[in-house]
């Protein structure tokens, strides 16, 4: 079974682009979204269940092109959830969940810090955030989840480590709470299969970030512990060029 997860950085842009036809290539069974920038009555619904995706959820945020995540699934699931119940998260569109027989899904994009107002924002939504896992995963053991987390985690994730290393994503606090969300029972699913350096999944659009490859790794992938001795594959699909994000994808049996 092929999961991926993709910040595509507006679904209408990213559909101008070809992004159905790479999807129908991919051909993963389920697909996690992020900052799909639109309402539903704005997304071509019919082309993805053409393409072969009849179960498709969307949670934009409430303000109009902004944030907003989705699944599509080759498979029906049992239950959705449409975000966390934490109001300021869910007005945001940042989190669904699709449960499915012995495991679940879930799309997560995780707030930027661009000003010190919204890091502040961001510090408080991972903390809620974690609280709100920890709680789940007594109900949900074998999750999945995928998704823009707006942080990497060590300095391997990053092109420049000691010139960004008091810029937000690359915070030590950023950083160490996504090592301690990892430590409480999930696993980097592209790190376990991969250690190699200059594996990014996000570029700048300025000075030819994507073609110098000077990017970080913001989109994870992680599979709770429980789901190891699954595991098949882990991949960051660079090539697909819809979006300052790459999709990233894990096989699991």
């Amino acid at each position: 079974m092929k999961i991926i997860s993709y910040n595509v950085n507006g679904i209408r842009a990213a559909i101008s682009k070809g992004f159905i036809e790479w999807l129908q290539q991919a051909n993963p069974d389920i697909i996690c979204l992020q900052e799909i920038k639109a309402m539903e009555d704005q997304i071509p619904l019919q082309d993805f269940e053409t393409a072969g995706y009849p179960y498709h959820y969307w949670f934009p945020a409430q303000k109009k092109g902004y944030s907003g995540v989705a699944v599509l699934s080759k498979i029906k699931p049992n239950k959705v959830v449409f975000g966390t119940g934490i109001d300021y998260m869910d007005f945001e569109g940042r989190n669904l969940r699709l449960d499915f027989d012995d495991f679940s899904v879930m799309s997560l994009y995780l707030p930027s810090g661009t000003n010190i107002e919204r890091l502040d924002h961001k510090f408080k939504f991972m903390d809620e955030f974690h609280e709100y896992i920890t709680e789940l995963k007594k109900e949900v053991p074998n999750l999945i989840i995928g998704g823009d987390y707006n942080i990497c985690h060590q300095a391997i994730d990053i092109h420049d480590p000691i010139r960004n290393a008091n810029v937000s994503g690359f915070l030590p606090n950023e950083r160490k709470w996504l090592g301690e969300l990892m430590d409480s029972g999930f696993i980097d699913s592209f790190r376990h299969f991969n250690k190699d350096p200059h594996q990014y999944s996000w570029w700048s659009y300025r000075a030819g970030a994507r073609g110098n490859n000077k990017g970080w790794r913001l989109d994870y992938l992680l599979v709770s512990k429980p789901m190891e001795h699954r595991l098949k594959r882990a991949v960051i699909l660079s090539e697909a060029k819809h979006s300052d994000h790459c999709p990233v994808m894990v096989e699991i049996d």
